[in-house]
């Protein structure tokens, strides 16, 4: 259609008459008077428009499918992460109840050996010195710490610290080869000097050739001068294997450390020494030894053999019971026969005497 002057006019009559027609139909409400024309339209108009949405409506329905399953992937996503942090959430409280009780095994540590002690974790192995046994802890200058201080946890002797940064410091743990500690042992007092042999149990120097020592003897530290870089009294380890003395001056000894230096998270930093040597009360109490059960043996004898030794000894002891057992009347019998004879022999006496 060409755009002209009359073309205008019929569509702006048109859109007229289509207003006028809407505002009839909306204020005739069920009575409207285009209520018939509107049903004569859907009566020729609806065959086709459920033709149209048959296949229309497939289309959709996907659309709808795949708009409603990226709902449900965002659901089971979000369920998923969900999932994931409570495991984790349940995971780090299993975690704080094993810190909670390495924490806790330390301070009693801590407190059995009067040291002023500052917690750290360590939050790194291996720093850059080399191949060095060493770990990194959280806590540095700002927190006091300075070189030469002690380092332990809950099961002993973890090591010394070497290097204070600000945040952070290096130690050098007990079982690396150029760790060196002064010993003492339990009970028996004897001095020795202790060296890390790396995942090998230490190596341990008495100063007395002659000393008694066996498997399962424990160890503590000596303690240094001024207490730095050792404090007396944590225990270092106990012993699994001694070497001959062989007429030498020394001893060697070989110790397995109470500390698992391979899982070491929480430790302490012994920022205060003991007043008094603590000696050997750091020590975990010795389990004790169960009694070993005795078993007695009765041998019980035969009915047989109780049977000819009771009556030999009846035997032995009354020659005539076998007889009194057998028949009374025999013994009282032969002991008249007996009488008679007596007297038979008393009267033929007599005869001849007359």
């Amino acid at each position: 259609m060409r755009d002209t002057r009359e073309s205008r006019l019929l569509l702006v009559l048109l859109i007229a008459i289509a207003f006028a027609l809407i505002t009839v139909d909306i204020r005739g409400g069920e009575e409207s008077p285009v209520d018939g024309a509107r049903r004569a339209a859907a009566t020729v108009f609806g065959p086709v428009e459920n033709g149209v949405a048959s296949a229309v409506n497939p289309v959709g329905n996907a659309i709808g499918a795949v708009r409603d399953s990226g709902a449900r992937h965002n659901r089971i996503a979000t369920l998923q992460r969900e999932n994931i942090a409570l495991k984790q959430r349940l995971g780090s409280d299993d975690r704080n109840r094993s810190r909670v009780r390495e924490l806790d095994k330390m301070l009693h540590k801590a407190g059995a050996g009067q040291y002023g002690i500052k917690g750290a974790e360590v939050i790194a192995i291996g720093a850059a010195q080399g191949f060095s046994w060493t770990v990194t802890i959280d806590v540095g200058a700002n927190d006091g710490i300075t070189r030469d201080m002690t380092v332990l946890n809950g099961d002993g002797l973890v090591g010394r610290v070497t290097t204070v940064g600000p945040n952070t410091a290096t130690v050098l743990l007990a079982n690396d080869p150029d760790f060196t500690v002064g010993t003492r042992m339990e009970s028996s007092d004897e001095l020795g000097f202790a060296t890390g042999q790396g995942d090998r149990p230490l190596s341990v120097q008495l100063l007395n050739g002659k000393a008694k020592i066996k498997n399962g003897d424990r160890l503590v530290t000596f303690g240094s001068s001024r207490d730095k870089p050792f404090v007396p009294g944590v225990p270092v380890g106990e012993v699994v294997r001694v070497d001959p003395s062989g007429g030498d001056l020394t001893r060697n000894l070989y110790v397995r450390p109470f500390v698992g230096f391979t899982k070491l998270d929480i430790v302490g930093v012994v920022v205060e020494a003991p007043r008094e040597d603590p000696r050997d009360t750091v020590l975990p109490p010795k389990p004790k030894a169960e009694p070993t059960p005795t078993v007695t043996v009765t041998v019980t004898p035969s009915p047989e053999a109780d049977a000819d030794p009771n009556a030999e000894g009846e035997a032995a002891g009354n020659p005539n019971a076998d007889v009194n057992a057998v028949d009374p009347n025999a013994n009282a019998n032969g002991n008249a026969d007996a009488a008679g004879n007596d007297d038979a022999a008393g009267n033929g006496q007599a005869d001849e005497q007359e």
